[in-house]
């Protein structure tokens, strides 16, 4: 059996905070505003392999009201998060990405990126990709107010 999950994350980007994506810092003006650390792409990979696995989503594992996830490791709740994947019988076959913003450019660090990604979900780098784009000066990702992820992941049953 195979199964298909998608997640999405979007967080506002603020002064004084750390930009990151996929556990990479990536040098910035402005970071995530987020109730754990707020990797946007971190976020956006639970809730797609946790959705196919049929498993929840990061707000019902991770909730924000919770005290105990105040500047979290986005890292970490993913590794924990492919811990109940791998516990419920899944295989990760591959990752597929997208990150929309204005700056910074992602190009640079997509390969420190898909690395990260891929040692937290056990991968070969090459079953993991992640594109940057930028929202032509649309919306809050486009005026550089907002950073948004999309994750598409294939599931196969052990």
């Amino acid at each position: 059996m195979i199964r298909v999950g998608l997640g999405r994350d979007l967080h506002r980007l603020v002064r004084g905070r750390r930009f990151l994506l996929g556990g990479v810092e990536i040098p910035a003006r402005r970071g995530e505003l987020g109730h754990s650390d707020g990797d946007a792409l971190a976020h956006a990979v639970c809730d797609a392999i946790l959705g196919a696995a049929g498993l929840g989503d990061i707000g019902a594992l991770f909730p924000p009201a919770d005290a105990a996830w105040k500047d979290a490791d986005s890292m970490a709740l993913l590794r924990a998060s492919f811990e109940r994947v791998k516990k419920s019988g899944w295989r990760l076959v591959n990752l597929d990405c997208v990150v929309s913003c204005e700056t910074p450019r992602v190009l640079p660090w997509r390969e420190e990126i898909r690395a990260s990604l891929a040692r937290a979900l056990e991968l070969d780098p090459a079953a993991v990709f992640v594109k940057g784009k930028t929202a032509e000066g649309l919306g809050p990702v486009g005026k550089g107010r907002a950073v948004e992820a999309l994750a598409l992941c294939l599931l196969e049953k052990n």
